[in-house]
């Protein structure tokens, strides 16, 4: 059975370009980063070099670029970072309810040492009101951390927007751009925030490689304390292999961005419409626009999320029911439930996210099987059974 993979926002293949970056530094180039001897110079010269790739892809400096293991990593090394830096200016922040697991997780650590958090509510396309986000500030504000893009629903948020009004009152701005990094034109300066997260794998980088990108001049305190590396915001030895190839994709990315998008989006346009158009009783969840051109979700009434996806996978289908770091959680996805759905619709989610490779003949197949599904399983739904003696009452 040929597969077909559509849960990028999980795991996306690593591009050839990326692998070539970092051969060598799997085979002879071992030597550590911070050796001053000839070996260690020509490795951390690769990490230099792919520095440079990824503050390029968001329009930035070099020395702007903390690396880090993990988006998670970075949104953690960001809110709490940030946080704790500015203290002594005051102690509460503000996030949105669709916020990624890594942030509200983040903030509900910070809150155990004495912060507080105020959570902006979003409408029913998950898109956060810029003036909800001012009204939220207090004069002990801090810190605003407002997502770039929603990997669940796709929703792209009016960050610069919300970066102005925060930044009008001396508030430090966050974005988790690790769902729109490489897929949309990022640009620190156009956006106006303080901080951004980023990762490699969403577009075709090595796992294990991401960035926190840092306002020259932003104080952080680290989370990870023992050495020199990374300017001292963030210790231990470097991932060499992993960085060459996030710095190499990001370049690669930075280079295909506009033909990626537009052949993206015409795809994924046929998916909704696709979808939309053949089956009863089920919602598109986010916006058809704006919207991260690889990104299409649905919600199935009558049908749980998790006998989607396992249904789809026997069918040599690939998808996801919510967020990457939640997905086992058998839990109804808190952006959904913000977004006002209620607990049993939220319950029937499906994320699709495609690959640059993905074609529409594959399109057309994922289609032609849900259809099936969706009948199968909703003949073994009682919610389902009992809708159909009401209806026909």
């Amino acid at each position: 059975m040929q597969r077909i993979y559509l849960d990028r926002i999980a795991a996306a293949p690593l591009c050839p370009e990326a692998l070539e970056a970092m051969l060598p530094f799997l085979r002879e180039s071992y030597a550590n980063p911070q050796s001053l001897h000839r070996d260690g110079q020509v490795v951390l010269e690769a990490v230099e070099t792919a520095r440079e790739g990824v503050a390029r892809l968001i329009g930035a400096e070099a020395s702007e670029i903390v690396f880090t293991a993990s988006g998670s990593e970075a949104n953690n090394l960001a809110v709490k970072g940030l946080a704790l830096a500015s203290r002594v200016k005051g102690t509460h922040l503000v996030v949105s309810a669709v916020e990624h697991p890594s942030v509200l997780n983040a903030a509900r650590a910070l809150e155990k040492l004495g912060f507080s958090t105020t959570v902006v509510p979003v409408d029913g396309q998950g898109r956060i009101d810029p003036d909800a986000v001012a009204k939220a500030l207090t004069p002990k504000t801090i810190l605003a951390s407002v997502m770039l893009a929603n990997s669940e629903v796709g929703t792209i948020e009016p960050v610069a927007e919300i970066a102005a009004l925060c930044r009008a009152r001396g508030v430090l701005v966050h974005t988790d751009a690790v769902a729109a990094a490489g897929s949309i034109p990022v640009d620190v300066a156009a956006l106006g925030v303080d901080a951004l997260s980023l990762a490699g794998a969403p577009f075709y980088g090595p796992k294990g490689a991401a960035a926190l990108w840092l306002r020259k001049g932003t104080r952080v305190l680290p989370l990870v304390d023992g050495g020199v590396q990374e300017g001292g915001r963030r210790a231990g030895t470097e991932n060499v292999a992993g960085l060459a190839g996030f710095g190499r994709a990001a370049e690669i990315a930075r280079e295909r961005l506009d033909a990626r998008a537009a052949r993206e989006s015409a795809l994924r346009d046929r998916l909704i419409d696709g979808v939309l158009g053949a089956f009863d009783r089920v919602v598109l969840t986010g916006p058809r626009a704006p919207r991260l051109p690889y990104h299409a979700s649905f919600c199935v009434e009558f049908v749980e999320g998790e006998a989607l996806l396992l249904s789809l996978d026997m069918k040599g289908i690939a998808v996801s029911s919510g967020s990457a770091c939640s997905s086992k959680s058998l839990k109804a996805s808190h952006v959904l439930l913000a977004m006002g759905l209620d607990h049993a619709l939220a319950q029937g989610s499906l994320v699709f996210s495609l690959l640059e490779g993905t074609t529409a003949e594959e399109i057309d197949s994922v289609i032609a099987a849900f259809g099936p599904i969706i009948d199968r399983l909703r003949k073994m739904s009682p919610t389902y059974t009992e809708f159909l003696k009401e209806k026909r009452s």
